[in-house]
């Protein structure tokens, strides 16, 4: 199995496993399974090689520019979308990085910055610090954004590290924030230590957000799911994107298809006030990030939330149900939803 898709963790994150429970949800985050090894999916189901403009810079949307910094994270999640980049032989991750703030330099329509990969803070802070200075330095970006499992694979990295919480705290300003997009996948995970280390990055000034993918046997439980929407909005964090699980190899034991997520992402919401509601369902697609927007029993309705193709921007969709989908291309008959109730009005 190692041989096929990289295995990592860490003391602190296998202490959270009940290991007399076979369908602990931390277990099935972070511990292989042989039904990985079944024939499903692509490396690269976004296409993501399609928008990279040069070695570890993506530029898919026109106001963000896309930077995987590292191929390290202190744990893999056996579902991740991105295993390529833990794959001897990657030729992903940004190696030049003054080439990359040249052309985020030069390309003024882009206001923010995401830093992935990997984890950016599976660097060390010298390294990261680096890399945020020079962005500061451009004036026409407004957003810092990293993206980051460590407040819940290892949030020791934060509290031991004082000269991160100074990077945060220097580069977080009034008028340009630094935003630190958590990845909390179930309420588990958030434990005393987590939410210390989450309390240090507000303190320094981190607008917090969380994204997660909607994960088979880990919060596809929509009392799993609206726990975990709640503490976050408890804690200061604002649930922001629940991802359909993207068609990747080795992840069809932890995909849920796609109406059944809508049905449970509902439901979830449905439990917890306005503040912990704020996640949209989407599935970022190669044509952007699709918002699962609505569905009847017959029919299901998608629309842009945002769109490499500005003539797709906001566009509204409609399919024919198919509880067996997973992703995008599993709906053959898609129309636009004004052609859609031109044949409701004329049927």
């Amino acid at each position: 199995m190692a041989q096929r898709f990289a295995f990592r963790s860490n003391n602190y994150y296998l202490s959270l496993i009940d290991w007399e429970d076979e369908k602990d949800p931390i277990r099935r985050i972070i511990i292989p399974q042989t039904a990985e090894l079944e024939n499903w999916g692509r490396l690269d189901p976004s296409n993501e090689h399609r928008y990279t403009v040069m070695r570890g810079l993506e530029h898919k949307y026109p106001s963000t520019a896309l930077l995987l910094v590292s191929n390290v994270c202190d744990g893999f999640c056996r579902y991740c979308f991105r295993k390529r980049v833990f794959m001897k032989n990657c030729q992903e991750v940004l190696r030049d990085i003054p080439a990359a703030i040249q052309y985020i330099r030069e390309h003024r329509e882009i206001t923010n910055v995401l830093l992935s990969g990997g984890d950016p803070l599976s660097l060390s802070t010298q390294k990261l610090h680096k890399i945020i200075k020079q962005l500061r330095q451009i004036e026409h970006i407004g957003i810092i954004r990293l993206g980051t499992k460590i407040p819940a694979y290892n949030p020791y990295r934060i509290l031991n590290d004082r000269h991160l919480i100074k990077t945060i705290n220097k580069y977080s300003t009034p008028q340009k924030r630094i935003y630190v997009i958590t990845h909390f996948d179930h309420p588990r995970e958030i434990t005393d230590v987590a939410i210390k280390a989450i309390a240090l990055l507000h303190k320094a000034g981190a607008v917090m957000e969380n994204q997660t993918p909607l994960i088979r046997g880990i919060n596809d439980d929509p009392f799993v799911l609206a726990e975990l929407f709640r503490t976050l909005s408890f804690i200061g964090i604002s649930p922001y994107y629940v991802f359909q699980c993207r068609p990747t190899v080795g992840n069809k034991p932890y995909a849920v298809p796609v109406e059944e997520g809508y049905d449970i992402f509902e439901s979830a919401k449905s439990m917890v006030s306005g503040l912990a509601k704020t996640a949209r369902y989407i599935m970022s697609h190669t044509t952007g990030k699709i918002s699962i927007a609505g569905k009847t029993e017959d029919h299901i309705f998608f629309k842009y939330h945002r769109t490499a193709d500005d003539e797709d921007n906001s566009q509204m969709i409609v399919a024919a149900s198919n509880p067996q989908a997973y992703w995008f291309e599993d709906y053959p008959e898609l129309i636009e939803y004004r052609e859609f109730v031109e044949q409701q009005i004329i049927g």
